[in-house]
């Protein structure tokens, strides 16, 4: 399947300069029509007497009014032609969010920031959003302007997320200068390994991407391990299934998602 729309997801109140480059550039690489989106809540007010007053009501409004414009100023600056999308709501972000990725084959967006209870009225939780998408979404840090595609990691496991974020990353790959797939596995299981990644290998070829097999020894760390071999190969881009296991064990122990893809120091392609 190829990309033909890009939604890209600015969030308000921050700068998307580096965000917006990297979409543009992968519309016009894929030949996709691109689509802005900004999303927010209203104030959460919090009291006790049952009032509040007008005027810090009227504020928020007006200053949701005002991020939202200079959201879609940013991207019609970037992208006179795209189309923009805003959503003021009251329910999860996430949530909206993914409901308007029904438009779109790709989702751009920033990483998963550590916000406070007060900040989740501009905040999107990655997480959530990536579980409910359906679309693959590409993780960018906010330091990072540019994505060469010059090597591209594909980080695999035997689990359906890993098969459903390698089918969605093939437009990417076929750009790719270079392709390793690379499983982490125990020593006895190495083997094993080593036969899923010659299938992985030999599949990608019959879609026109030659690649390169890696079955790497398993560490207690798997995710400082998988990180270790991507800055060895100077990858520009990690590829891989979210929430391999359940997310409450994600968030309890660490793990690739929330480490790695979701707050990573390079740009991820994920899917769930």
């Amino acid at each position: 399947m190829g990309v033909a729309t890009v939604m890209v997801h600015l969030e308000i109140g921050h700068p998307n300069t580096g965000l917006l480059h990297i979409a543009g550039a992968i519309a016009g690489r894929l030949n996709a029509s691109l689509t802005g989106i900004a999303v927010c809540q209203p104030m959460r007010i919090l009291y006790n007497d049952g009032y509040v007053p007008s005027d810090i009501i009227e504020q928020d409004r007006q200053q949701i009014d005002d991020d939202m414009k200079a959201a879609e100023a940013e991207f019609r600056a970037a992208f006179p032609g795209g189309e923009w999308r805003s959503v003021v709501s009251y329910k999860p972000l996430s949530d909206h969010l993914a409901k308007e990725a029904r438009c779109a084959d790709l989702v751009v967006t920033g990483v998963d920031r550590n916000v406070s209870f007060f900040d989740t009225s501009r905040h999107v939780d990655m997480g959530d959003f990536v579980m409910q998408a359906g679309r693959p979404c590409l993780i960018v840090p906010a330091e990072t302007s540019t994505l060469a595609l010059d090597h591209i990691v594909v980080g695999w496991k035997e689990s359906a997320e890993s098969r459903r974020a390698i089918r969605d990353a093939l437009p990417l790959l076929k750009l790719a200068g270079q392709v390793t797939v690379v499983e982490i596995a125990a020593a006895e299981d190495m083997a094993a390994a080593q036969a899923h990644l010659d299938d992985v290998v030999a599949w990608l070829k019959r879609h026109r991407v030659t690649a390169t097999a890696m079955a790497a020894l398993s560490t207690d760390d798997d995710a400082a391990r998988l990180d270790a071999i991507v800055k060895e190969h100077g990858a520009d881009l990690l590829v891989a299934g979210a929430y391999g296991h359940s997310r409450i064990r994600e968030w309890a122990l660490g793990g690739v998602t929330r480490n790695l893809l979701l707050r990573g120091e390079r740009c991820s392609l994920v899917s769930h």
